[in-house]
């Protein structure tokens, strides 16, 4: 995987007497990103690309990564609570929330509690919703490495992107995995409750999706979009799942764009 290289520091906050780690680099207004299923990689070419337009808090949610798990949390909300406390412990406002693959299952959850910090919504390939048609992937029926590698485009783009680490990743992947059933299992990936609480949500929302996502269908995009009353669509064409792994530069000019429109 290729790595960025800017400067960035690392600190802690204490939520519920749990330590939870955040990456910090770049200058301007908030951005706090929260990553897939399979946990938080490092300073990725993303949070660089982010970085030239924003503050970036890269968090390693509660139970994954470098934060201390929060052996009670049974379900995305309850993760959800303990973010937004950890904005709220940090002096955040404003704040750009991005939130990727599970880590979008959790920002929803996240604004549909309590939007007073969150200037901007970005979900990009989200769970949290069911597809009409079709399912979402299910990890923990086949090897993780194979999971990851779907949810790229093809082969090549996977073994130019994180081929190389895919060794050095293997841990995180399954320390995340585990964390991610205790969230997710049942049902999986979804709650039926969010989209009607969404309705009530009127922060303006940036929905980015791969036109070639074979982890979560792109019918739970139109969803996300038709539920947020304030919600625009990019299907970024030929993308996989992990969008802003093949296009970070893409994927953070339409959200940095997204916040001056």
């Amino acid at each position: 995987m290729a790595t960025a290289t800017s400067t960035h520091s690392e600190q802690t906050t204490v939520v519920a007497g749990k330590t939870i780690r955040i990456l910090v680099g770049g200058s301007g207004p908030p951005a706090v990103v929260l990553h897939h299923s399979t946990g938080n990689p490092g300073w990725i070419p993303f949070h660089e690309a982010l970085a030239e337009h924003f503050t970036v808090y890269a968090v390693d949610m509660p139970g994954y990564g470098q934060s201390e798990r929060p052996d009670w949390a049974r379900e995305p909300r309850d993760i959800a609570m303990l973010v937004n406390r950890a904005l709220a412990r940090l002096g955040l406002d404003g704040v750009t929330l991005i939130g990727t693959g599970f880590g979008g299952f959790v920002a929803a959850e996240m604004v549909a509690a309590n939007d007073e910090r969150i200037a901007q919504l970005v979900l990009i390939g989200a769970a949290g919703i069911q597809p009409r048609e079709g399912e979402i992937m299910d990890q923990m029926l086949i090897d993780y490495e194979d999971y990851v590698r779907d949810s790229f485009r093809d082969p090549a783009t996977y073994d130019a992107t994180l081929g190389a680490s895919a060794e050095s990743l293997k841990e995180l992947w399954d320390f995340s995995r585990e964390m991610t059933a205790r969230l997710s299992w049942k049902p999986y990936m979804f709650n039926r409750r969010l989209p009607h609480t969404l309705s009530e949500v009127h922060t303006p929302t940036l929905i980015i999706w791969g036109g070639a996502d074979n982890v979560i269908p792109l019918d739970c995009a139109h969803q996300y979009r038709d539920a947020l009353p304030n919600a625009t669509l990019e299907v970024v064409a030929g993308a996989g799942h992990l969008v802003e792994f093949e296009e970070p530069a893409m994927v953070a000019k339409l959200i940095a764009t997204g916040v001056t429109a």
